[in-house]
């Protein structure tokens, strides 16, 4: 018997309700005190393909998926079997080779499906008749509708069924259905809860359910923990940084993040704007910056690319932002526009021409997310500069506990401000200070004239807005002189390249070092992983099974890009007995940048680059083939 660690998966066709069902389960598990990881795989197309839906439960915190599961529901027989005749090249999305030994498998009795066909004796199969229920439902419930007309229901049909294996507590999911159909839609949510309840009695009558192996029970007192989503903490990181308004072009997986501030705009004092491309929405959040609000967007690569005009024009004009949050997924162009990547980051690094300052950072997790989004403004209005934070799909669309959501760096920094009070008389004797407004010719009355890009020593201009007396300032996309006119000048462009590039110094300097890169693990390991990004919390749920094994393995987590903290990294591995690099890209673009910062070549690569994230399984297997002196290849999905 196994209690409370089980991994329970729904699958079905795109629309067939199994993202409800799969987070009703997940909430309820919350609820009760236990921790859930969950995470969706879909197809670009709106509906019909199929789909499915993992949730990892466990008293012990929890950071990724694994390959098998204990409990398998299956809206229809591809879930089971697969077709293995698509065009012409397999689809293998049949999940009954993923089931654990002594897992359970419920499935719709109208499926033409043999279990003693599946070559699998080692599991329970549970045949439940999903459409009779949901007319039984109906009818208990006083409604005499066609059934077919809530066919959508199988998806809490499955859940009930489910329930019943892990003997889970009925009452404690009712709740949750109930809660998910509030106001007018009352009685839609009780039908739910019917079905679900018939689903449950309908399987418990099965004698294998009894011994079932696999169990879920609440925590004598459960803990008040977060579950959501990764774009609703990204978004809350925004409302918490005070960002008034957000300009976007929907593009999957960034969309979900806007709707989502959409849906909260009216309580936050936020104006957010769908616009009518990419490059409207980049332009239009630099013109914003201007006025002094804080403001952000939200794109993935192929959005990505329409902006790095515009993320050119306002470093170049030093604009307080704005923060773009990169939602990756798979490339190039419109690539794989549902699955997984880490492909971006050479790009980040360099989106538009010449030289020119941003920041680039990578936050590995939901609780980094927050902190990194909510910094990123505050860097955005100190250095005035457009701040990149590079997510992707596999963050945007986890569903996992947080124990609690805070921030380690909390301060609202607006950085240099005009305010008009420096718009004073300039005494006639003062010196030739041209940088400064000064021109040694003043006469008495005169006023100080604030300049936009007045030439500091830190290279840092204090920024005015409109409204402000003896604020104004001109701005242009081409190289400019104190007073923001056009100028070609070679000492003025030698001085304002010294200018903007200079910041990053500052930068690097003030940024914290756990805000930068983190050393998980013993320093003397036998063998250092050097990874970023989503891959951190897979990599540390595989360390923490191979450390109950023996092995030494530590981290090395690279999060902030640009400014890349060259040495220190490099002082880390310097000092490493063997260094293999772990990344979701084809060409290894972290371990790229680490040998351009420091001159250390990390030759074993593992990577992974078919659409979809590490599993806990296949890092354990690659870390352990790495450990043992394996060649580093890459890893692709396992399937049938």
């Amino acid at each position: 018997m196994q209690k409370n660690r089980l991994t329970w998966m729904i699958g079905g066709p795109q629309g067939s309700g199994i993202n409800a069902s799969a987070e009703v389960f997940a909430k309820a598990c919350s609820r009760a005190g236990l921790r859930v990881y969950a995470n969706i795989e879909y197809h670009s197309n709106i509906m019909g393909k199929h789909s499915f839906y993992r949730v990892r439960v466990d008293d012990e915190d929890i950071r990724s998926y694994r390959d098998t599961a204990d409990i398998l529901v299956a809206l229809d027989d591809e879930t089971l079997t697969g077709d293995g005749h698509h065009r012409r090249w397999p689809t293998h999305f049949g999940h009954l080779h993923e089931i654990n030994e002594g897992g359970g498998v419920i499935y719709d009795s109208e499926i033409e499906f043999q279990p003693k066909d599946s070559g699998r004796t080692d599991l329970r199969f549970y045949p439940v008749p999903f459409m009779e229920i949901i007319k039984k439902a109906l009818e208990e419930v006083g409604k005499g509708e066609q059934a077919r007309r809530y066919e959508v229901m199988k998806n809490t049909v499955g859940l009930g069924a489910s329930l019943a294996l892990c003997d889970y507590p009925f009452d404690l999911v009712a709740e949750v259905i109930r809660s998910q159909f509030k106001g007018k839609r009352t009685e839609v949510g009780e039908l739910n809860v019917r079905a679900a309840r018939l689903a449950f009695e309908h399987v418990k009558q099965h004698d294998s359910a009894k011994d079932f192996p696999y169990t879920l029970k609440p925590g004598s007192e459960p803990k008040a923990r977060i579950l959501a989503k990764g774009y609703e903490i990204a978004a809350i990181a925004k409302l918490k940084a005070g960002c008034s308004f957000q300009t976007y072009y929907p593009i999957s997986p960034a969309t979900d993040e806007s709707v989502f501030l959409e849906r909260h705009q009216r309580d936050y004092n936020l104006l957010v704007v769908q616009c009518e491309d990419e490059i409207s929405s980049i332009n239009m959040a630099v013109g914003a910056a201007h006025m002094g609000v804080r403001v952000a967007t939200a794109t993935s690569g192929p959005g990505f690319a329409l902006m790095v005009e515009g993320i050119g024009f306002a470093s170049i004009t030093e604009a307080p932002g704005p923060v773009l949050v990169l939602y990756q997924r798979g490339g190039p162009s419109t690539g794989m526009p549902t699955r997984q990547e880490q492909g971006d980051l050479q790009f980040a690094l360099h989106p538009a021409q010449g030289d020119f300052p941003h920041i680039v950072t990578a936050p590995g997790d939901l609780r980094e997310t927050y902190q990194d989004i909510f910094s990123a403004f505050n860097w955005a209005d100190r250095y005035q500069m457009p701040i990149i934070v590079l997510s992707d799909k596999k963050l945007a669309s986890v569903y996992t506990t947080i124990d609690k959501l805070e921030l380690k760096y909390d301060k609202i920094d607006r950085g240099e401000r005009f305010t008009g009070s420096e718009w004073t008389a300039v005494d006639a004797k003062g010196p030739n200070d041209s940088a400064n407004g000064h021109n040694g010719n003043g006469k008495p009355g005169d006023v100080k004239e604030y300049l936009r890009y007045a030439l500091t020593k830190d290279g840092i201009s204090p920024r005015s807005r409109p409204g402000i007396a003896g604020g104004r300032f001109w701005v242009t996309s081409d190289e400019h002189d104190p007073d923001g006119h056009i100028t070609e000048g070679v000492e003025m462009r030698m001085a304002m390249m010294h200018k903007r590039m200079g910041k990053l110094a500052l930068v690097q300097k003030a940024i914290p070092q756990d805000q930068q890169y983190a050393l998980h693990g013993p320093a003397d390991a036998e063998l250092t992983v050097v990874a970023w990004g989503s891959t951190k919390g897979t990599i540390l749920d595989a360390i923490r099974v191979l450390e109950a094994q023996g092995k030494q393995i530590n981290f090395l987590q690279c999060r902030l890009m640009k400014p890349f903290p060259a040495e220190a990294v490099g002082n880390i591995l310097r000092k490493a007995k063997r260094i293999v690099s772990m990344e979701e890209n084809y060409s290894g673009q972290l371990a790229s940048l680490v040998t351009e910062h420091t001159g250390i070549l990390i030759k074993d690569r593992i990577n992974k680059y078919d659409g979809r994230p590490f599993s806990e399984d296949e890092v354990v297997r690659a870390l352990t083939n790495a450990y043992a002196g394996g060649k580093a290849e890459a890893v692709v999905t396992h399937v049938r």
